[in-house]
């Protein structure tokens, strides 16, 4: 049911391309128009991160909600996070933000909300997709149009939860230098002020949400070796490093070493099953560090689907008092139901503020894993989804020592390593990650089957 048209790929999760060849103004209108044209009572949040086509789907998005007589609640550039939190505090009907996440400033995307402050789920989503398809609109007369208020102040909310959750005074002790790399986004306002109400000395890269982006923006360990050296030249207790939107968090430990996303969410889980023991909730790709941590603190682990919504429901059903994804999204149920890099940054510098060591003598401590991340064309896994499934099944039978799970495409997991491959939701391609203890070995591995998929060796044990 997914619509793939140039760069464009319009599926369950939202709409996502590059601008005049795929996403153009039109199609954003009408994809708001259908989203709106199921919402319940109450306005919409209308809100973008920092790219340089903001402005523009900023009015197409507005167009299309007002145009189906749905008032407007417009927040400018605002993280992706807030806006769930907005969501739920002014008892939205939904949101939408104009993002294209991590991706390359030619792209941009369209994600949407519920009234509970979370993405959509797979059923809200393929209708919303139905509805952009079949072009079932219903557009308001002229005297029914809805009309647009501005949030002049949309962080504080949000932040006021962030500092709930935290101890506050020990933090604004410590008097931490941070160093902090916004990427042009939509992060920065509420990274800096975040930072000087914990009583921080913030060092901001990349404040200003213009779009302008000093390095790519995905928060990669290649993408961030510039800001790796400026964190220990400033004498930077840590270096947080957002992505466009603020839901993903990469850290940089006091030394100029790259600690990653995927320990993000293991450095969060240390500080916060300190405060509190519960479940933890994980999807199939996120690293064993933040699942070994859980088991230590005697904490349940369920994995589920890629796909922050899968996490969230799961999150939900279990009570956990943590979540995430190994993209560096933390979620915190206590301030809300999105990947959050505002929540991560303070617990991480809540668990700094317990002892008097550094940040690089925390992370030596974490469970030491070797991840590889690879990705192929989409055609190269088979075709169409029912090709795509019986090479998962060759793939299965070739490693049947190993637990298979095929709830999002296939994840085998042996003692002391695992490998997932699967489409991605937001990209024409298939993603192959494989974990062990060692490189070599994870990448012995991912390459293994990263061959079967993309045809070049055949599938044999």
């Amino acid at each position: 049911m997914d619509d793939v048209k140039g760069t464009r790929i319009a599926s369950i999760s939202g709409l996502r391309g590059w601008v005049g060849d795929g996403i153009d103004p039109v199609t954003a209108v009408e994809f708001a128009a259908a989203y709106a044209s199921q919402c319940g009572p109450g306005a919409i949040v209308v809100s973008h991160d920092g790219r340089v086509s903001s402005s523009v789907f900023e009015a197409a998005v507005t167009a299309g909600v007002t145009g189906m007589g749905r008032d407007v609640l417009s927040v400018g550039a605002t993280a992706t996070p807030t806006v769930g939190v907005l969501v739920r505090e002014h008892k939205a009907a939904g949101g939408v933000q104009i993002s294209a996440s991590h991706n390359p400033p030619e792209y941009n995307g369209l994600k949407f909300f519920q009234p509970g402050g979370m993405v959509l789920s797979p059923a809200a989503g393929r209708s919303v997709l139905k509805r952009w398809q079949d072009k079932e609109f219903g557009w308001a007369a002229y005297d029914g149009l809805g009309k647009i208020r501005r949030l002049e102040d949309p962080d504080e909310t949000h932040l006021r939860r962030v500092l709930g959750v935290v101890d506050v005074e020990a933090i604004r002790a410590r008097r931490f230098v941070v160093a902090l790399d916004a990427c042009h986004g939509a992060g920065g306002r509420m990274g800096r002020e975040l930072l000087w109400r914990l009583g921080c000395r913030p060092i901001v890269l990349g404040g200003e949400p213009d779009g302008r982006y000093d390095h790519p923006p995905e928060p990669t360990e290649t993408n961030l070796a510039g800001f790796a050296k400026i964190v220990p030249a400033v004498g930077a207790a840590v270096g947080f490093a957002q992505d466009p939107d603020a839901d993903r968090l990469a850290i940089v430990d006091e030394q100029g070493r790259y600690i990653g996303e995927e320990l993000t969410l293991a450095l969060a889980a240390v500080r916060r099953l300190g405060q509190e023991r519960g479940p933890v909730v994980l999807n199939l790709s996120t690293s064993r560090a933040t699942e070994d941590l859980a088991i230590r603190h005697g904490c349940p682990v369920i994995r589920t689907a890629v796909g922050e919504i899968n996490v969230v429901e799961a999150m939900l059903t279990k009570k956990a008092v943590l979540g995430g994804e190994g993209n560096g999204g933390v979620i915190d149920p206590r301030v809300g139901l999105v990947r959050d890099s505002f929540v991560g940054m303070a617990l991480v510098l809540d668990l700094l503020a317990t002892a008097d060591r550094p940040l690089s003598s925390w992370v030596d401590e974490l469970p030491r894993y070797a991840m590889v991340k690879d990705q192929y064309p989409l055609k190269a896994g088979g075709g169409g989804p029912a090709e795509a499934a019986a090479l998962w099944d060759r793939i299965a039978e070739a490693h049947n020592e190993a637990d298979a799970d095929r709830r999002d495409g296939l994840r085998l997991a042996w003692d002391d390593r695992w490998v997932h491959v699967r489409a991605s939701n937001t990209e024409p391609i298939v993603r192959v990650i494989a974990e062990a203890k060692t490189h070599d070995e994870a990448r012995r591995l991912s390459g293994q089957v990263g061959r079967w998929v993309s045809g070049t060796e055949d599938v044999r044990p």
